[in-house]
């Protein structure tokens, strides 16, 4: 698939996305006085920021890039399965058309684990936001590429009201300095160009200096191998999201513990 193709892909998640959330929008003014009456939420930031070098887990079951990882994934099982390997947090894809996921997914691993938990999917209105707090997720995912500043700023501002954590995923150096213009207290750096869709842990490697020590930070996509977490390590990170690794393998606890322990 060419990069042209590749970032239709994403203008077509996007697209999906806004269709897709028409009656959350609707009900937005319901969803934000719901999330404020739900319980605090579990510090997703203070999980990351802890000693040593922190995992969150992925629950995933296929991407544009990769296509289907798994047919046979239960979300709550891979979870606490997750917990014991000695995940920080876990990330749930709830994005339904290119990547399977499901509020349903959310909330099965809401009700299995007592870790915080990340809701990853492409937010591009409040009432998303409202709704993930609602759902019982703990922190949720801004994508720079896909957001204005203008926009940026009033979804982390709206997450912040109702008591979620943010992590601020960027691309670029031109992203990183779009988000810390926020003051985002976590920033994630994604290896995978949404251009080609390819991974190169030298993505975060080259971009860790201008965020490592002004924000918690996360490097995301392509750590398959401790040499790998050891890479984002050495760079700065004070942790990682892996998913597709962590789903394809035969022992996601024991990989988990090897990630961690480098």
């Amino acid at each position: 698939m060419d990069a042209g193709r590749e970032l239709a892909v994403l203008e077509e998640i996007v697209a999906s996305t806004r269709r897709r959330i028409g009656p959350l929008i609707q009900n937005r003014i319901d969803l934000r006085a719901a999330a404020l009456s739900t319980d605090p939420a579990l510090g997703f930031a203070d999980a990351l920021a802890a000693p040593g070098f922190q995992i969150i887990a992925e629950i995933k079951r296929k991407s544009p890039s990769a296509g289907v990882l798994t047919e046979t994934l239960v979300p709550e099982e891979q979870a606490v399965v997750y917990v014991d390997g000695g995940a920080a947090a876990i990330s749930v894809l709830t994005e339904p058309e290119f990547f399977a996921g499901s509020v349903a997914d959310l909330q099965a691993v809401r009700e299995a684990v007592d870790i915080p938990l990340l809701r990853k999917d492409f937010v591009v209105d409040s009432a998303q936001i409202y709704e993930t707090k609602v759902l019982g997720a703990d922190a949720v995912l801004l994508i720079v590429a896909i957001l204005t500043d203008d926009e940026l700023a009033r979804l982390y501002d709206a997450a912040l009201s109702v008591g979620l954590d943010v992590l601020v995923e960027t691309h670029t150096e031109h992203e990183v300095e779009r988000a810390l213009e926020i003051g985002p207290q976590i920033v994630g750096v994604n290896n995978r160009d949404l251009a080609t869709f390819v991974t190169d842990l030298g993505t975060a490697e080259r971009i860790a200096p201008r965020v490592v020590g002004r924000a918690i930070t996360v490097g995301e996509s392509g750590v398959s191998s401790v040499d790998g977490a050891r890479r984002m390590r050495t760079a700065g990170f004070d942790a990682i999201l892996v998913g597709e690794a962590l789903v394809r393998a035969d022992d996601p606890a024991a990989l988990i513990a090897e990630l961690r322990a480098v």
